[in-house]
This record gives C-alpha cells, sequence and structure tokens, in this order.
C-alpha cells in the first residue's frame, strides 16, 4: 500500500522537474534566440536546401528529363574544351575581381575612416551608391561607355591620340571590361566592412606602435591587419561566393562573348540551360561551383577558427 501511495507522488515530482527544466530552457537566450530564427531557417530550407537538391536531381538526368543517366552529363561536359575554358575564366574572373576590390576597399576605408566625422556621413552615402544601384542598371550604363561606336571611354582616349579600343569586341579587352565593372559594384561593399573593423581598433594600440618607432606602413602591417584579419576573411568568402556566381555584368557586357571568351558558371550555364533547352547540362555546369567554393571556404574557415581557438 505504501508502494501504491508514492507512486502519484513519484509522478508529480517528475512531472515537476521536467515543467521546471521546460521553463528553464525557454529562459536561455540561447533557446529563445533559436526560437526566434527558427522561421527563418525553415524559409531558408525552403528556398536553397530544396532547390539545391532538386539541382542534383536534374543533372542526373537526359535532355529530355525522363531518363535517369547518373553522371553522364559531367562525364560530357569534362570532354568539351569550352568547359575547362569556363572554368579557367570563372576563377580568373572571381579571384582577380575579390583581390582588387578587397585593396581598394582598405584603401579607400582607410580614406574614409581619416576624414573628421562630420564629413564621414557624406563620403560613406556618395561611395556605397555603385553597391546600392541594382547591378543590372549600372552595367547598363557602362555598356554606353564601352560602346564600339559612341563609346565615352574612346572619345575621351581620342584626345590623347589613343584607341579606339575594342572594349567587348577583343577577348582581353571584353575580360578586362567584365571585372573593372565587378571591381566597381563590388568594391563599396569591402569599403563598408573594412571601415566597421576600424573603427572596432583600439587607438591605444596605434599609440603604443607610435611610442615604439613605428611608422605608417608597420603600424597597418602589425596593427591594424592582425586586428581586422577576420573580418577581411569573412568579407573575402562572401564576396568570392557572390563573384563566382555573377550572372548579370557578364550577360549584359559582353553575353559571353567573343566566342565564349568571357563566359563564367552562370552565363554559360544559361546559355545551355536556358537558349540551349538542356536544363540537366545546364545544372550540371552550375553545380561544379560547388566543390571549387566549398574548398576556399574550408581553407579560410578554417584559419579563423585556428585563430579563434589561439585568443
Amino acid at each position: 500500500m505504501a508502494d501504491v501511495a508514492l507512486q502519484p507522488n513519484r509522478s508529480a515530482a517528475q512531472t515537476g522537474r521536467k515543467r521546471s527544466s521546460l521553463h528553464n530552457a525557454l529562459k536561455r537566450k540561447s533557446t529563445v534566440a533559436f526560437l526566434m530564427t527558427l522561421p527563418l531557417l525553415l524559409l531558408i530550407a525552403a528556398l536553397v536546401i530544396y532547390p539545391a537538391f532538386y539541382a542534383v536531381h536534374l543533372a542526373t538526368l537526359n535532355k529530355s528529363m525522363q531518363r535517369f543517366i547518373g553522371f553522364n552529363n559531367f562525364e560530357f561536359l569534362f570532354k568539351r574544351e569550352t568547359f575547362w575554358l569556363v572554368v579557367k575564366q570563372s576563377c580568373i574572373f572571381a579571384i582577380t575581381a575579390v583581390i582588387f576590390k578587397a585593396v581598394l576597399g582598405f584603401i579607400i576605408a582607410h580614406f574614409v575612416h581619416n576624414i573628421p566625422a562630420k564629413g564621414q556621413r557624406k563620403w560613406r552615402g556618395m561611395l556605397l551608391v555603385p553597391w546600392v544601384i541594382p547591378p543590372a542598371m549600372s552595367t547598363l550604363a557602362w555598356l554606353w561607355l564601352f560602346d564600339p561606336s559612341y563609346s565615352a571611354f574612346n572619345y575621351t582616349l581620342s584626345f590623347f591620340g589613343i584607341g579606339p579600343i575594342p572594349w567587348t569586341g577583343d577577348a582581353m579587352w571584353a575580360r578586362f571590361s567584365v571585372i573593372l565593372v565587378n571591381i566597381w559594384v563590388g568594391a563599396p561593399f569591402f569599403m563598408i566592412m573594412y571601415l566597421a573593423a576600424l573603427k572596432s581598433v583600439p587607438e591605444q594600440l596605434y599609440e603604443a606602435a607610435a611610442i615604439d618607432g613605428a611608422n605608417w606602413w608597420q603600424r597597418i602591417w602589425y596593427v591594424t591587419l592582425p586586428m581586422m584579419r577576420n573580418i577581411i576573411a569573412i568579407t573575402t568568402l562572401f564576396s568570392l561566393i557572390v563573384t563566382f556566381a555573377n550572372f548579370d555584368i557578364v550577360r549584359i557586357l559582353t553575353a559571353g562573348g567573343p566566342l565564349d571568351q568571357t563566359h563564367i558558371f552562370a552565363t554559360w550555364a544559361f546559355r545551355i540551360g536556358i537558349e540551349g533547352s538542356d536544363i540537366p547540362l545546364g545544372a550540371s555546369v552550375s553545380l561544379f561551383m560547388v566543390p571549387i567554393l566549398a574548398v576556399a571556404a574550408i581553407f579560410i574557415l578554417r584559419d579563423i577558427s585556428k585563430r579563434g581557438n589561439e585568443a
């Protein structure tokens, strides 16, 4: 009888402990943050994860999307010279553009950082304009600047006896043009990220370096860059992903020409998948970006994690 009497008490105590633990879990900031971000996570899963797996599924089908062919699309791509040309051009386009955007953004961020506080807001607003304007719209303006007949650049260069330059008609100049426009569009993003990082560097570090006799370059190399390494790495990774997936600049300026010399993954996938009516093959081209970006992400994030553990 005593055991029977104690059982309700034990169950009541267990229920009370469960309620208490649930209440404590709900009071934790991490739990509340997770519950508040859960709708966004579900939205990302619906808009990103599902299309990604569906693209993998498409890449294993034939042109009519009615028969499973495995990795035949990838084998077909590996045998095409144009595919390897696109791989080479995509890497050159992304790496060159990101390096110049990072360097230019760093220089401009230092320029704005050293301006008095009253004038910084005006300069930040003006310098962010290329990044805020929709790339398709700004690229149309660049298309007019590069126009073979009415190029504003060639008109200006004619006063110095230079030109005319076939900006989009020659392979070398066409590559230069698309990289230049991408740098113009993306450099303000680096500028605003680096500017925020610069404002977080304690002034005492610069004062201590100056007392030790460090010159301007040594203060940047031994104080500024180490304090900004994480934000530089994350910004570079994000920009690398966006640049690799870029579509509108190349599509509007050159459409991959001349003779496929400026095609990158996104534009060539569009050419094959949409214009060529071979969606599975186009999906295979776009999926080839994944291993390249995954390798870059692993190296960059591992370096960030290593520095975090050291700190």
